[in-house]
């Protein structure tokens, strides 16, 4: 389901660590080089270059990059050297930091992670920060919006495939209970969606379709204005169904007034080696367009390149 293409014969980590420094020596760039050494390395061998170009050249790979690189390029580059539990604690930080309402990186990173994941993200934030996410989601949101989020990113779901069906039966219940009488805060519904394990939830919701003939989402959707619902319908579709949820989030991201090149990189970086794969089918299918086709169109340069190289473009 990766679209990230690793040849068959990797070059050893010294040979890239020295063609890397190649790239930033001299009076300009070499992006193309960059890129081709990068782009094609999945996130072990990223960390492992990353370590021995430290102990070969004394300097951290993530500052020479900063130094050569710039503006959408830069980003996109740096957030896909980083380990992927560092990317995830950097992302989640800076969206504690410019926190709205209708931020919805917090519960992409809390739902669509494995716990095991999501416990590795909050280990690299603890490690950068200095401080704990759930303290940080606490201490910049609030009402509502803490509840539901502190309980997210704290949870250590089970991740197996059993299922207590008369669990879910009786949790679908208590569900749509609590949406009717739109007490869409109340900790039932928090706890439901921040606890169970996926496969719960999913039977859980299966048998709310099945008994009262809606999805939950569409009886999450009451009062389209309102921001918390927004979050809760994001957080089930980022626990149901991530792809689809990434898909649109491209899709809002290049089909709006402008391109959001801050959510097609977040997406495109955190899913290459996940399942981007299926959102580029999902993304032609909504859009009867490829997803290469639309990001030419939308994004220019070494931006493009990478963005291009990650999700597989041109490759058998």
């Amino acid at each position: 389901m990766a679209t990230l293409c690793v040849p068959a014969q990797v070059p050893s980590v010294a040979e890239d660590c020295e063609q890397l420094r190649k790239a930033f020596a001299g009076w300009g760039t070499n992006e193309d080089l960059i890129i081709s050494i990068l782009g094609h390395r999945n996130a072990a061998q990223r960390k492992l270059i990353r370590q021995v170009y430290a102990e070969t050249y004394g300097e951290d790979l993530l500052k020479a990059l900063d130094k050569e690189l710039s503006s959408d390029f830069e980003r996109v580059v740096l957030l896909w050297t980083l380990d992927p539990a560092e990317c995830d604690a950097y992302l989640a930080n800076e969206a504690t930091k410019r926190w709205t309402s209708s931020n919805q990186v917090l519960v992409e990173i809390a739902c669509t992670r494995s716990p095991k994941e999501l416990l590795l993200a909050r280990e690299a934030y603890h490690a950068r920060f200095k401080r704990s996410l759930e303290e940080d989601v606490g201490y910049h949101t609030s009402g509502d919006f803490r509840k539901l989020l502190v309980a997210l990113v704290s949870s250590y779901r089970y991740g197996g495939d059993d299922v207590n069906l008369t669990l879910a039966k009786s949790e679908a219940k208590l569900l749509h209970k609590k949406i009717s009488e739109k007490a869409y805060n109340c900790d039932d519904i928090i706890r439901i969606l921040s606890t169970r394990s996926k496969a719960q939830i999913n039977a859980t919701l299966n048998q709310y379709k099945n008994e009262f003939g809606n999805d939950i989402n569409k009886d999450l959707k009451a009062d389209p204005k309102d921001e918390f619902l927004a979050l809760l319908r994001a957080t089930v579709k980022c626990l149901v169904n991530p792809e689809k949820y990434f898909e649109k989030v491209i899709r809002l991201a290049i089909n709006g007034l402008g391109t959001d090149e801050g959510a097609l990189t977040r997406v495109v970086v955190t899913r290459a080696e996940v399942d981007m794969k299926i959102i580029k089918e999902l993304y032609q299918k909504r859009n009867s367009m490829p997803l290469d086709r639309a990001i030419v169109k939308d994004t220019s340069g070494d931006y493009e390149k990478m963005l291009l190289t990650l999700i597989g473009h041109g490759e058998a």
